[in-house]
Order: C-alpha cells, then sequence, then structure tokens
C-alpha cells in the first residue's frame, strides 16, 4: 500500500474521524483508524463498535491497499506537520513510514483483516431534512440526556417520527427536553429510534446550520447519516423509552414570565453560592417579584431579585438551577414561560408563544 497527499487533504478526514476512538479500548484494533486506498480514493475510518466514522479524500494512489494505524498518533503527526507538507505513505513488513520533507515516521500496524466490520445497513427509508435544523433538534435536547445511567435507553435520545411529525426527545429522570420539527417529516409509518448519547454528540459535531438537505437512512438496528464525504453509521439502543408525554405538566394554571437574559444571569450569581452537591435554588414568587434564593453548607446566601409577571398571588419551589439554565440556554426568545400547578410539581419551560421547544424541570425539595 502507498499514496502520496497534502497535508491538509490527510487531515481533514482524520480530524473528522478521531472523536470517535476511544482513549481506553476492549480491543487493540479500536485504538486504530483503518486505511483504505483504492480507486484514487483514501478512505479513514474510526469505530467504537457502536458508532462508526468513515471520511473519504481524494488521493495520488500508488500502491492499493488497507492497513490499519494508532488513530491518535497518526492524528498528531499531521497536525504537527509545516502547512503545505506533502505525505508519502507506504506499508511494508507491517509497518507503516510516513515521509514529509526531511521527518520520516514508523508506525506500528495492526492488519485490516482485524478491524470490526459494519453490519450491513438495511435502510427501510431515507428522511430528507435541512442540516441546519436537524442540527437545531439535536442542540436543544441533547444536553437532558442521561449519563451512565443504568436504564440504558435513557443514555441516548429519542428520535420519534409520529403522524408526519418528527420530535427529538431526551431526559434524565429528572429533567425533560423537547424539541419538534417545524416541517414535516415524511414517513411511511411512525417509529422510535435510540440514537446512543456518542452518535448523538458526533452528529452534533459534523453538522452545521446549513439549508441543504441531508438524509437520514433509517435501519432496522442502525441510523445512517452521509455529508460531505463523511459517513456517520450508529446503532441504535435496542430498549422502550418511557412515556415522555406524560411527564410534560397539562393543566399547569400558575404561569410565571420574566425576561430571559435577565432570569438567566441572576441563577448564574445565585448558583455560585449553591449547595456543589444539590445545586438547588428557591424560587419564591409573589407581587410581581421573583426572588432567587441559594444556600450552602457554609451558611452562605444569595438572594436575588427581579421583576415577573404572575397570574396567582405566591409561590415558593425548590430547582436544580443547573437544569434551569440549560432549559433558559435552549429557549432562546426574549421572555420565557414558567408553568407549575404548585410548589411539588414539575415546571414547563418554554417560549410563550410557542411549545415547538419544551423543557421539564422536577422541583427539589429545599
Amino acid at each position: 500500500m502507498k499514496f502520496s497527499i497534502q497535508r491538509e487533504t490527510f487531515l481533514q478526514p482524520l480530524s473528522q474521524v478521531v472523536g470517535v476512538v476511544e482513549r481506553r479500548q476492549t480491543l487493540p484494533v479500536l485504538a486504530n483508524f483503518l486505511l483504505v486506498a483504492r480507486e484514487g480514493e483514501l478512505s479513514v475510518t474510526g469505530t467504537d463498535m457502536e458508532v462508526e466514522l468513515v471520511g473519504s479524500v481524494k488521493a495520488d494512489i500508488g500502491q492499493e491497499g488497507e492497513i490499519t494505524v494508532p488513530a491518535r498518533k497518526l492524528v498528531d503527526i499531521v497536525r504537527a506537520l509545516p502547512d503545505g507538507s506533502k505525505i508519502t505513505f507506504s506499508v511494508s513488513d507491517e509497518k507503516a513510514t510516513m515521509m514529509a520533507g526531511r521527518s520520516k515516521f514508523t508506525l506500528s500496524t495492526l492488519p485490516a483483516t482485524e478491524f470490526p466490520a459494519t453490519d450491513q445497513v438495511e435502510t427501510l427509508e431515507d428522511v430528507p431534512i435541512a442540516e441546519g435544523d436537524l442540527k437545531t433538534l439535536l442542540d436543544k435536547t441533547a444536553f437532558a440526556m442521561a449519563n451512565q445511567d443504568v436504564r440504558y435507553y435513557l443514555n441516548g435520545l429519542l428520535v420519534d417520527f409520529k403522524a408526519g411529525r418528527l420530535r427529538t426527545v431526551a431526559t434524565d429522570g429528572h429533567r425533560l427536553a423537547v424539541c419538534d420539527y417545524a416541517g414535516k417529516a415524511n414517513v411511511s409509518q411512525d417509529r422510535q429510534l435510540i440514537v446512543p448519547r456518542k452518535g448523538v454528540m458526533e452528529l452534533v459535531r459534523m453538522l452545521d446550520d446549513g439549508s441543504a438537505d441531508v438524509s437520514l437512512a433509517l435501519g432496522r438496528n442502525h441510523v445512517r447519516l452521509v455529508k460531505d464525504g463523511t459517513k456517520f453509521t450508529s446503532k441504535l439502543i435496542d430498549g422502550r423509552f418511557p412515556d415522555y408525554e406524560a411527564v410534560i405538566p397539562v393543566g399547569a394554571d400558575k404561569q410565571i414570565l420574566v425576561d430571559r437574559a435577565v432570569f438567566t444571569q441572576a441563577l448564574q450569581r445565585a448558583a455560585i453560592l449553591s449547595n456543589e452537591k444539590y445545586r438547588g435554588v428557591r424560587l419564591e414568587a409573589a407581587n410581581g417579584v421573583l426572588k432567587i434564593v441559594a444556600h450552602n453548607p457554609q451558611h452562605e446566601e444569595a438572594v436575588e431579585e427581579i421583576e415577573a409577571e404572575m397570574n396567582f398571588d405566591q409561590l415558593a419551589v425548590g430547582f436544580n438551577v443547573t437544569y434551569l439554565l440549560d432549559a433558559l440556554m435552549a429557549v432562546e426568545t426574549e421572555q420565557v414561560s414558567l408553568e407549575l400547578k404548585d410548589a411539588n410539581s414539575s415546571c414547563l419551560i418554554s417560549a410563550p408563544d410557542s411549545d415547538l421547544n419544551r423543557h421539564v424541570v422536577m422541583p427539589l425539595k429545599l
């Protein structure tokens, strides 16, 4: 195997793919990239057995072949080479040699046959969606995914197709984020897919705010997306996502309308003195004023008062301040609406005039 390529051209697929390669591996070959040189094209593949990324670029192929080489070492070397360098890569006697100008690097290899092949993805249907819209759906919900929860189906993001509607949902059991696609999703039947956390994070990294359509290929056990020479494939989590619609408060008759930026800044200041473990703040609403109170075990206290519109006399309730701030970051309108039933009910956070993007935060006993 032998090929020549410009440093910048080579760095492009390497940077796109390296995020999926775990630092600690069960199999040594998973710490490697699979390099395949064929028909004037070089492809770079990385996988953790759950998510696979393949980046392809044009290259000057001297001899076709395939090999695996240490992923992070290869990326670090190519990054460290001077701009405009021409790289010559060759393999012989189970060693890979990379030359650029007066630099020469010899890397260990493992045979390509050891690299796990992705199962053939049987596509049930393709769903076109504007790239920016898909990124928005992920950005506004992904932060609420659980991380290493024993309820494995929460360690991912639900992509819910129902009656022509596309919705993304994430929850960690303490909060819920729901975002609806404003357009229509053309799918032949209702489907629910749970994309694992790692796959969601790689997709977010891969997508831009563009208006061009990308195509989500939905399989029985996989989801795939191809964009600009990069192919993303992720296994789906096999499990049943909880009935999230039952968690969204219905008939919450108490509403607080508040300036989002002012509320966010007040929460950030109060959070400095909140308990590091529970991150709790108490919201006390009365007479057009929303008071934010935070305590900690050192008997320190923060009190913030901001103006707010409310349709009730008074209410006091506690929340995790991080969950409130995450929801406020996702809503993005000037004003934000908080809807509750009572001091023990969860809070629905949304834009006052839109329910496309909704966030539910469970109360804290303070």
